[in-house]
């Protein structure tokens, strides 16, 4: 038997939570805690996904758990086969948004980042009305090129997330948000079953990012 081609994909084709309520709680409290922790590593294991879909599982899983009739999604066109939208509504109800400074959450790449940059940052009174980011990466991994301090990190932390040159984009974005904080985006990156996390308020470090002063010092020096 012949596996379905992408355009013949129906919305209950994609995966769904076994028990709504119970399911989506407990996936909610391991985010939840993943956020607390940033760049700790979890797993948001599910069935397959049907032929086409361009984004992870653990992606797929945290919409599940996160979204619901109010909530507005932004999906990078190159993540959006399989009829991703359609399940997205079948599923949760949610709404894709064309206008990504309208999204709660955005599915992107790395490189979606060096294209749009519209998202919503919050503000100082509701830095809560901010778009959470939800990424694609090559590869998650405890130690690697990148160093995350601040909240829920005690001392230091490493995460690997494969070539620092394609996920320098990603970085650069959420190394911004220590200027802008409250304001600011909180990410989930994903790579299959594998999840991590980095809240606005963790500082980063490793290739390719600039340090605070280090601007000034320059421009001193000159």
């Amino acid at each position: 038997m012949t596996a379905p081609r992408e355009e013949s994909v129906r919305p209950h084709d994609w995966p769904g939570l076994s028990d709504a309520v119970h399911d989506a709680q407990q996936r909610f409290r391991r985010l939840l805690g993943c956020m607390s922790e940033p760049g700790t590593l979890t797993s948001m294991a599910l069935p397959s996904l049907p032929p086409g879909a361009a984004i992870s599982p653990a992606a797929w899983g945290t919409l599940l758990a996160l979204c619901d009739l109010e909530t507005r999604v932004w999906i990078d066109a190159t993540l959006s086969g399989a009829g991703l939208a359609a399940a997205l509504a079948f599923h949760t109800g949610a709404r894709v948004t064309p206008d990504p400074a309208n999204a709660d959450f955005a599915l992107v790449t790395p490189t979606t980042l060096t294209q749009v940059e519209e998202f919503a940052l919050g503000s100082d009174a509701w830095p809560d009305r901010s778009t959470t980011l939800i990424v694609m990466v090559e590869t998650i991994e405890s130690q690697g090129d990148w160093q995350l301090c601040g909240p829920g990190v005690p001392g230091e932390r490493r995460l690997g997330l494969g070539d620092p040159d394609q996920v320098r984009p990603l970085m650069r974005v959420l190394h911004a948000n220590r200027g802008r904080f409250p304001r600011g985006l909180d990410a989930f990156i994903t790579c299959g079953t594998q999840l991590t996390a980095i809240a606005r308020s963790t500082r980063l470090s490793g290739p390719g990012l600039e340090q605070p002063g280090l601007s000034s010092a320059r421009e001193e020096i000159a």
